[in-house]
């Protein structure tokens, strides 16, 4: 089925925009997110298979971006596990040791 560019579809999380908009947000998307997304047709609610919209992507020479990393790929910062770790795993005159240090530091 040929499917017109400026056909109004919804693209599930972004809004409603027209298909040949919706392939190329879609493409610009992380390969877990895409896989993920969905693209309905406004008027009668059908989703596109990505077979589909694969095809419509290359039919229109958007290519996909590996390489752009979205905010949820990107690995958070857990040096206070680190920390939490360390702190489990010494002696407790250590411990103290550290918080004596650290208090007089403050104090100066």
């Amino acid at each position: 089925m040929t499917s017109d560019p400026e056909e109004s579809v919804r693209l599930q999380g972004y809004g409603e925009m027209t298909l040949r908009t919706a392939v190329e947000t879609l493409m610009l998307l992380a390969p877990r997110e895409r896989s993920e997304a969905a693209i309905f047709r406004v008027r009668d609610g059908v989703r596109f298979a990505q077979s589909e919209i694969a095809e419509l992507a290359s039919s229109w020479d958007i290519a996909p971006a590996p390489k752009v990393r979205s905010p949820r790929l990107v690995p958070e910062q857990h040096w206070q596990d680190i920390v939490r770790g360390m702190v489990r795993e010494a002696p407790l005159p250590s411990l103290m040791v550290a918080f004596l240090v650290g208090v007089l530091v403050a104090r100066r």
